[in-house]
């Protein structure tokens, strides 16, 4: 029997493995690396950066909720010049294969920072996180807009060219998620990142009044799983041909399979390394078990399976 192929794409980006971290849930690799060489994962796909620092939203910022938590950081991080001096250098001493997530509140915000990271050494890909407020349209997520969400993606793709593969984030909260993601495919990306967080709620009943210092926050975990197949298996659907990098609630081997089938063709872990560090390999290690065990000879062979007619 031939070897077991685990590799996937993005785009022309080639990945020895499907299992990514999630945007936001490990920064840009640090405190997982004391756990596991980053090497042993498909990509880390860093925190969403913006043009200049950011402090994030007032606390508290985080709240549990049954089968998930709510998180309300709002961006924070050091901005453009300091992730690209201090972070990414690190990660590829760490030999890590890294995905850039950029996040504006502006259209030119954004093409800036695609801009700045187009010609850095060791990038993999842009992910394009639109699932942010827009301040040109009182508050909106681009995300949420078919024609915001679309001049974001080809600002993206005019400034960078055809060097590197662009992946759009998309948001859940919209009524019709497939319409969303064929507009910034024809706007230049190149895949998707299907699910962004669920906008989610807390009331302190002992304050009377919102838990988190936000209002609102990102409701992620395993709670959401179930939206994110249903995200992903419609999406592929329409646009089988558009890699999909799938997340939302996965903490174990089956559950990324569970994308897999949908239409994911890679996977990305977050919430669930809050809790075992050692999330992203133990899942790496079990999908690669049920995917050999069910016998398909590849990662790619099983991507989209839920759609394929029974056999008769």
């Amino acid at each position: 029997m031939s070897e077991f192929d685990f590799s996937t794409t993005l785009g022309n980006a080639f990945f020895n493995t499907p299992i990514f971290t999630a945007s936001g849930c490990a920064s840009s690799g640090k405190e997982l690396a004391q756990f596991f060489p980053l090497r042993d994962i498909g990509a880390v796909v860093t925190k969403s950066v913006m043009n200049k620092p950011r402090y994030g939203r007032p606390t508290p910022r985080m709240a549990e909720t049954p089968s998930g938590m709510l998180n309300s950081i709002g961006l924070q991080g050091p901005g453009i010049e300091a992730f690209l001096a201090n972070d990414i250098p690190w990660l590829v001493e760490q030999n890590s294969r890294i995905i850039i997530s950029i996040a504006g509140e502006t259209i030119e915000e954004y093409a800036t920072l695609a801009r700045k990271v187009r010609s850095v050494a060791g990038i993999s890909a842009i992910e394009v996180n639109i699932s942010c407020p827009n301040v040109e349209n009182r508050g909106l997520v681009f995300a949420c807009d078919p024609d915001a969400s679309r001049r974001v993606i080809d600002g993206v793709r005019r400034t960078i060219g055809g060097e590197l593969p662009i992946i759009a984030k998309l948001s859940p909260d919209v009524t019709n998620l497939p319409d969303i993601a064929k507009g910034v495919v024809e706007s230049g990306a190149d895949a998707l990142a299907l699910i962004n967080t669920v906008l989610g709620m807390v009331i302190n009943i002992e304050t009377m009044r919102p838990h988190l210092g936000g209002n609102t926050g990102g409701l992620s975990g395993p709670a959401i799983r179930p939206v994110a197949v249903r995200a992903i298996y419609q999406v592929h659907a329409v646009m089988p041909e558009i890699p999909i990098l799938g997340m939302g609630g996965v903490s174990s081997g089956r559950d990324a399979l569970e994308l897999i089938f949908a239409g994911a063709s890679g996977v990305s872990v977050g919430t669930a390394s809050f809790g075992n560090p050692h999330a992203a390999v133990d899942i790496q290690r079990e999908l690669r078990d049920l995917l050999i065990a069910k016998g398909f000879p590849s990662l790619k062979s099983a991507v989209g399976y839920a759609h394929r007619e029974a056999d008769l």
